[in-house]
Formats: structure tokens, sequence, C-alpha cells
């Protein structure tokens, strides 16, 4: 054991000395701080990062920093089947491939601002697991837009909507009827994410 590790950290010293050997004209300068605040405008120098940072604000890179203003609590969940909600997220999924490759031809900005949905996504996680200050919900003004994505003729839209991630939770509707119970779904939902992430780490193994 001692052994194989050994052999793993000669190889990871390695690489980085080889890293840190490299051509520097290879390694542009990203001005990134350590530990810190990062601003993506024009990050690497693209210009299509240009105002990345106007979205949310400069020191809220996933947009889970946001003021929630409740507007109704009247709607009710129903149960469908399973199948029919992972049909809809898939779409929802295959959509942002669709928005980021089609209308993003830089591949650095691509990465970040994927990166900068999925930790989006991962601000949800928390709220349902009760680990924010936010009531879970949806901004319904937002949420509105969806039917806006395409032209006519089947095309990706490129109008501006008129909003800015500033807006998020201004609208929120939050949905009654679910089984939240505050002396056993801390415990409950927490099995439920481990147990998720214990799936995805099953066919994941290289990434442990």
């Amino acid at each position: 054991m001692f052994a194989k590790l050994a052999v793993q950290f000669v190889t990871l010293a390695t690489l980085a000395t080889s890293v840190v050997a490299g051509p520097l004209a290879l390694r542009p300068k990203y001005e990134l701080a350590a530990r810190g605040f990062t601003s993506f405008n024009n990050w690497g120098g693209f210009s299509s990062l240009s105002n990345f940072d106007n979205f949310y604000g400069s020191d809220n890179f996933d947009g889970s920093h946001y003021n929630q203003v409740v507007v109704s609590h009247e709607l009710v969940c129903h149960t469908e089947r399973i199948e029919i909600i992972q049909q809809r997220l898939v779409v929802l999924q295959e959509m942002a491939k669709r928005i980021i490759t089609e209308q993003i031809c830089d591949v650095e900005t691509q990465t970040i601002v994927f990166e900068q949905w999925h930790s989006g996504l991962h601000g949800f996680s928390r709220d349902l697991r009760r680990h924010t200050d936010h009531q879970v919900g949806y901004d319904r003004h937002i949420s509105g837009y969806y039917g806006n994505f395409f032209n006519t003729d089947g095309s990706l839209s490129n109008h501006d909507f008129g909003f800015s991630g500033h807006d998020l939770g201004h609208e929120t509707v939050i949905i009654n009827g679910h089984n939240w119970d505050e002396s056993r779904s801390h415990v409950s939902v927490e099995d439920a994410y481990r147990s998720s992430r214990d799936a995805y780490n099953s066919i994941h193994p290289e990434l442990l």
C-alpha cells in the first residue's frame, strides 16, 4: 500500500513539475485569485465572456445569494409517474447542451457557463435539503420564459428576455402538499442525497 501511494505521489509531483516548467507562452495569464473572488469578465482574453460578472454579480458566481420574495402559496404538488419527471428533466438537460454548443463558440466559455449553470442546480439541491435560508420553490416570472426559447422556424431565439440574475427569486412560488417533517426529514433527505451520490460514484470510480 505504501509503495503504491509513493508511486502515485511521485507521478503527481512529476506532472506538477512539468506543468510549472512548461513554456509560459502556452499558459496565458487568467488572473485567478487564490481562494478568493475570481472575475470572469474577459477571462483568458475571451471577448465572449465580456460582462459575465454582471448577470449575478461579481461575487455571486452560482447565483445562490439572492433575496427571495414569496408571492404565492396556493399551488399544491401532485405525484406523476417518475418516468414523466425524468423525461422532462432530460429535455431541460439536452436544451442546456443545445444552447451552450449552438450559441457559444469558445470552448473555454462553454465550460465556464456550464459550470455556472451546474453550480446553480447544486444550490437548489441545498435548498431541497434545507441547508439554506431559501424556501423551496421557483421563480414564476423567470420560468415563464421557457416558451420563448425558439423562433417560429424552430431555431434558438437570441433576443434579450430583459432580466438578469439579480431578479432571481423576486416572484417565488412555494408548492404545498409535500411530506417534509421537521422531526424526521432532515435525516431521511440526507440519506436520499447520500444514496444518490453513492450511485453516481459507483459508476464514476475514477473521480474518487
